[in-house]
Formats: C-alpha cells, structure tokens, sequence
C-alpha cells in the first residue's frame, strides 16, 4: 500500500539503502544523507559472504537471517530491475573443509540443518568437489551446502542506489542527516550510532584478487571467508580486530592474503588488485539493532549487523518498513535497542 509519509534515512552503507529501498518500492517519500559517500563506512569492503549461522542452538536471529537468505534472490532480483545495475548476486553455495575426526559432530549438524533449513538447502559431506576453487582439506572431506549466497558489495550499494533514485528517492552525500526532520528519522549510521547503546566498532581488513571463478561455491576454511564474485574478481577477508580504530591496511591483511594463498592453491598466482580497511559496528548482543530509537518519538535505529548486514538487510527492512509505514511490529525482542 502507497504512503504519504516522507522519511529520512541517516547512512548510505547497506542497512540504510535497504531500508530506503524498501520504503521507495511501498510507496513512501524517502530521503537519504550520507555524511561521507555511499559505501563508506563498513559495507565498502570486498568479501559479499552471505553465510548462514550454524543450523544447531536454533534462536530468532538464526530464523531472521534465514528468511532473509531465501528472501535475497527475488529481493535483489527486484533492485535489480528497478535501477537497471547488477548487485552481483548469486546462490552459489559454500565449500568448507573439515577433517575426519569432525565427522560424527558434522552428522548432527547436517541433521540440524535437515530440521531448520528448506530441503532444497541441506548440507551433505562430499569426497571429490568439483569446483574452480577448492581449499586444501587434510581428510579429504569437505562439507557443502546450497544455502550461501554472494554479493558484490560496492556494486550492490550501487544497486540499491540507482533503485532508490528510480523509484523517486533523493540520496544527498556529503552532508549528515539533520537532527530533525518533518515525518520518521531512521539512524543507519554505523558505528558513530551505536555509541548511545553501548555498542562498540571492530577493525575488519579484506582484499580483492583478479582470478576467474565465478561459478565456483564461496570458501570458508579456517576462520577465512574466500568469494568468488561474477566479474572475476574473488573476495576475501576478513580480520577482526578489537583493539584497532585507525583506517590503514597493514601486514595482518598480507598475512591473511598469505594464509588464503596457502589455503587455497590457485589463488597463488592471483594479483590484488585491492586492499581495504574499515570499522565494522558490533552491538553488545552482537544481533542487529532494530526499532523505535528509545526517548526519541518518530526516529528508529537500523544498526549493528556485524558480519550479517548484507544477509539480513532485506529482513530489517522490512521490519523497519513494516513499523514506520503500517505501525505493525515485528521486530524479535532481541533486537531491540
């Protein structure tokens, strides 16, 4: 249904496009400002991993990501179309390798997974993947699973953008969001808006490499997240670094560029042809922070998506768009601020 509202969205990373895109496709007037520029903050980097959490302990933050995981296809379908630019997605699954002596735990995790994914989705055990792409595995076991998605992160903030200006929103870069506003005030503004709620930032490095295997599953192996996007460049990343707020590239991202080498053999000989550096935000529950902003009538916080945020965008936006536009209320009473 059509709104009459005008909403200000504060942040262009991908919880503030997501929720003015989601705010543009139902109607409403929607205005962005970005203090920096699109992308500047944490959903600049390079990896796009849309990874689902372990199937095991389910709880409502693993229910949400994985509505949203299902959702991603025909969500990023619609951006789009929309605006006419591709974000780069695609399901092509996750390659992880494991040992023998895991394999009695992974069965559970595999039944698990059978209990709390859609079947289409399930884990398997393999012996012999056939990818472009495949990390060393010390067993010769690997487990796959159909459920992981990729995106090419800045491309998909393009995306949404140019959605966004097609469908009648206005994104202003450079200028931060005024502190009020005629109608609702969503604050999507990264680490700097989490500050009020006890939240903190992590240091995250990653890097781009030039090698072509696109239709190869992502990888994880060791803590490392290796992405082969569609415009034959392969993601990886990233560090997690607490004590750090600078925004340099330094040599814990050409250890991590070594270790992804090691791990995975054909990327031996491929060139970086990027390094980056940002401060992701993390909320203390370390789930996103969504809904009425406490204290603050018309204003709502869309905030806190370590790791998650590209996964679970189109699920916050939705909550948000639910809440601001039709009052209906949602929202798991984890995430709220």
């Amino acid at each position: 249904m059509a709104s009459e509202k005008t909403v200000t969205v504060a942040g262009a990373g991908i919880i503030g496009l997501a929720c003015a895109w989601e705010l543009v496709r139902r109607g409403a007037s929607v205005r962005v400002y970005e203090a920096a520029r699109i992308g500047a903050g944490s959903s600049g980097g390079t990896v796009g991993a849309l990874a689902p959490h372990a199937p095991e302990n389910w709880n409502d933050k693993k229910q949400v990501q994985l509505d949203a995981l299902i959702a991603a296809e025909g969500w990023w379908a619609d951006v789009a179309q929309a605006g006419g630019t591709d974000p780069g997605y695609a399901r092509t699954g996750r390659l992880q390798p494991v040992t023998a002596d895991t394999l009695p735990r992974l069965q559970g995790r595999i039944a698990q997974a059978e209990r709390n994914w859609p079947q289409w989705a399930q884990m398997r055990l393999v012996r012999d993947p056939q990818a472009a792409l495949v990390p060393e595995s010390p067993d010769g076991w690997w487990l796959l699973d159909n459920l992981t998605a990729r995106l090419n992160p800045r491309r998909a903030l393009q995306s949404l953008a140019a959605a966004i200006r097609a469908g009648g929103g206005v994104i202003v870069e450079g200028q931060p969001a005024p502190e009020s506003a005629d109608g609702p005030v969503i604050r999507a503004t990264g680490v700097a808006g989490l500050a009020p709620f006890g939240g903190t930032g992590v240091k995250g490095q990653s890097a781009l490499l030039r090698l072509d295997a696109r239709d190869a599953p992502q990888i994880f192996a060791d803590g490392l997240h290796i992405v082969p996007h569609g415009d034959g460049t392969v993601g990886i990343g990233s560090t997690s670094e607490r004590d750090a707020t600078d925004l340099a590239t330094d040599a814990q991202l050409e250890a991590l560029i070594d270790k992804a080498r090691r791990l995975c053999p054909p990327l031996a000989g491929a060139e970086v042809i990027d390094r980056w550096a940002g401060i992701r935000p993390r909320a203390k529950s370390r789930a996103p922070l969504v809904g009425p902003w406490p204290g603050k009538p018309g204003e709502f916080v869309a905030n806190g998506g370590f790791k998650i945020g590209f996964g679970m965008a189109p699920a916050i936006a939705g909550m948000i768009a639910d809440l601001v536009l039709e009052g209906r209320d949602h929202i798991p009473p984890g995430f709220r601020p």
